[in-house]
């Protein structure tokens, strides 16, 4: 690799013209609006009622709203229903489209091509078929639950995801959302908990509103997830290892200018950057998936797009989905999306932060509300978001805990791993005076919203400022949880989410009962929890030094680093409340623990191997051909004896990455290991190499540089 290849990429990525792409278009070759044809590879509801008989539609119809099971004729008028509509747009093949414990999706392609008795070919599905497949397991990640010659697992249709059709030019294929088990039951995915915590929380939540007072047919927890990712030319990714292999520049000196003007916050977006994101929303639109916003972000070259909320599970197929299209199509636009949380040192990592809510019969259960009833369950249910912060902070922490994260965590608008509640100013004066039995505090000035019960306050919406260095932040009728990674599959975070809240609805129900029920009964439970979970309140600033001393005073936790963070997985009080609830099985629990610790590891592994492999043939070779160079008299000697020194430090830091690998993988705890030996070694030797690439001069660079791949496409 040399400069010469790196001022190829800078050229060929400065002609690139924007992308122009076909539109979906009416026989009149005029747009279409997005309207008539959102939503039309999916196979909706709306799709069913017209392809499917009434009574055959209404079973269905019950299964995905209320939870029914299926029974095999209507699955296999389902299925009839699905490949007429799959042909008819194109689909060669079928695949049960899953959520492994590797963070990304599978998929197995089966034809629909078979044959009759005769050997005549003919194209069939069958109600078997779409509801179950089995594909191989045994390669899959399963923490230690299955052994390679125990393979078999299936997938099993999720009928409360829609089915799917991915296009692709040369033969479509359709996609059946699926939970994946072992032959013995057990998860081996992330959706299998998932509907387990939905599961969980829709009872736990319907206990909580009968005590209250009130009836609900189903409450179910809503979901939108926020995903940043950032862009970068495919001819500087092509040139970059570290991007192309582990996600992240490991190497690479800081820019003149990064996002010190934070001029790009919500700037003008760049023509084809906006073509980019105008292809993934017409994508997205196609399958069903509701994008609403798109924006520049903070740091160079990064940027946003927003859906609009739906079910937890389904909102989290459509991230996997996300984040599968804007991979495709930014290939179409000659960039590639980086969507690790923290690609480039020095700015802003990305998250995808996690907007979460309750709704009992499509109300939400978080909305202030007008009337007494609403208003007293309002707080009943964010006492119990308060309540499971508070007792399970360290196992939230944990669910978004991986190597990726740990850059992005405490820094750049990014939240730090104390796990805490932000609630603004009016909701926080209201807890402290519930939790201190002091007098409540009232605003005429506000929207007040009354509660009805002498002794509650009123209550505004929306009249707080925002946090950004909260982990968990109220923000008028949700939580915010931004401490997930950008990368990460919301899966298991939610799974968490929805699993502690279940045991705070839980918790704050029993009490209500043991106290004889009734309003003064509600209001006394509500008080207990706000005062319980007192500690994990925190409206200030989360990147401070003296937050730390006060959180640790406290007694909140602060797991700075994954393996320290993952442990948590395996406390007593975790297993207990995913058993309690039904989640996960002990054996599953220590599965996740196990997968995750291990991909820790390897992630840091790879990180070694490849600044490895960059100072060794790229780094080096440039440093020394810049010393030959050199002619060693007057300024250029002093440029030679910095130049020496630096490599000198390089090379010692290399030798040390090579110390602490080893004491790595002679250690019993090799991700802990990992934190005390490799990681600040990885360290030494990008400050090595950052400083020799100051010294070398630009000609002889053979990596794009920040300035190229953050501000030059």
């Amino acid at each position: 690799m040399t400069a010469h290849a790196r001022y190829e990429a800078l050229r060929t990525a400065n002609e690139r013209g924007v992308r122009t792409f076909p539109r979906p278009t009416a026989a009149d070759g005029s747009a279409l609006p997005v309207t008539d044809y959102f939503g039309r590879n999916t196979f909706s509801l709306s799709m069913m009622s017209h392809k499917l008989p009434k009574p055959i539609f209404k079973k269905v119809r019950s299964a995905i709203l209320e939870g029914t099971k299926l029974g095999r004729p209507e699955a296999d008028a389902v299925a009839q229903a699905v490949k007429e509509w799959a042909l008819a747009n194109g689909c060669t093949h079928y695949t049960h489209w899953f959520q492994p414990m590797t963070g990304l999706t599978a998929e197995k392609h089966d034809a629909f091509l078979t044959f009759d008795g005769d050997g005549n070919p003919l194209e069939a599905f069958s109600g078997e078929a779409l509801i179950q497949s089995e594909p191989d397991a045994s390669s899959f990640p399963s923490g230690g639950m299955r052994s390679t010659f125990e393979a078999r697992g299936y997938t099993a249709w999720d009928p409360s995801s829609p089915i799917f059709i991915m296009e692709n030019p040369n033969g479509n294929t359709l996609c059946i959302p699926s939970a994946f088990i072992s032959y013995t039951g057990e998860a081996l995915d992330q959706k299998t908990p998932l509907l387990r915590s939905m599961q969980a929380i829709d009872a736990a939540a319907k206990s909580l509103l009968r005590a209250l007072g009130n009836e609900a047919d189903r409450v179910i927890p809503t979901l939108g997830c926020e995903q940043e990712y950032f862009l970068v030319d495919r001819a500087y990714w092509a040139l970059r290892p570290d991007l192309a292999i582990g996600g992240r520049t490991v190497i690479g000196a800081a820019p003149p200018k990064g996002q010190s003007l934070e001029d790009h916050y919500f700037g003008s977006i760049p023509a084809r950057v906006q073509a980019f994101m105008q292809e993934v929303e017409v994508e997205l639109y196609k399958v069903g998936m509701p994008a609403k916003t798109r924006h520049n972000e903070v740091a160079p070259a990064q940027y946003e797009i927003a859906p609009i909320f739906a079910e937890v599970n389904v909102a989290v197929d459509h991230n996997q989905l996300t984040m599968e299209i804007l991979r495709r199509v930014a290939l179409r636009h000659e960039f590639r999306v980086l969507l690790h949380e923290k690609p480039f040192a020095g700015v802003n990592g990305s998250g995808k932060h996690n907007n979460w809510s309750l709704s009992a019969d499509g109300e939400n259960l978080l909305e202030p509300g007008h009337d007494p009833s609403s208003n007293l369950r309002f707080l009943a249910v964010m006492a119990a978001v308060l309540l499971a912060v508070h007792r399970h902070g360290g196992l939230l922490r944990a669910s978004v805990a991986s190597y990726g994260n740990d850059f992005r965590l405490g820094a750049n608008e990014a939240p730090p791993a104390i796990m805490s509640v932000f609630l603004g100013d009016l909701l926080g004066k209201i807890c402290d005076a519930l939790a201190n039995d002091s007098d409540l505090p009232a605003s005429p000035t506000q929207a007040m919203l009354e509660l009805g019960v002498s002794s509650i306050p009123q209550v505004a919406k929306d009249n707080t400022d925002r946090n950004r260095t909260s982990p968990v932040a109220f923000t008028g009728n949700k939580f915010e949880f931004r401490a997930v990674g950008s990368a990460q599959n919301p899966a298991w975070p939610m799974t968490v989410m929805n699993t502690i809240v279940a045991d705070g609805l839980t918790t704050i129900t029993g009490w209500i009962q043991e106290a004889g029920g009734g309003a003064d009964a509600a209001f006394a439970a509500i008080k207990r929890a706000i005062k319980a979970s007192s500690p994990a309140r925190f409206d200030g600033n989360g990147y401070g030094d003296e937050w730390v001393v006060t959180a640790s005073a406290r007694g909140l936790k602060n797991h700075a680093k994954t393996p320290a963070a993952l442990d948590e997985i395996m406390a007593s009080s975790s297993i207990e409340v995913f058993n309690k609830f039904g989640v996960l099985s002990p054996a599953e629990v220590e599965s996740r623990y196990n997968v995750l610790t291990e991909q820790y590891v390897k992630a840091a592994d790879i990180e070694s191997d490849l600044i490895r492999q960059l100072v060794d043939g790229s780094i080096l070779p440039a440093a020394f051909d810049e010393l030959k160079a050199l002619s060693g008299v007057g300024a250029a000697a002093k440029r030679t004896a910095a130049l020496t020194t630096a490599v000198e430090t390089l090379e010692t830091a290399r030798a040390g990455l090579d110390t602490a690998w080893e004491a790595v993988h002679h250690s019993d705890n090799h991700a802990h290991a990992t934190v005390t030996h490799v990681t600040p070694a990885l360290d030494a030797v990008r400050d090595a190499v950052d400083t020799i690439e100051g010294l070398v001069r630009d000609s002889l660079w053979p990596l794009p540089k920040y300035r190229e791949m953050l501000f030059l496409f």
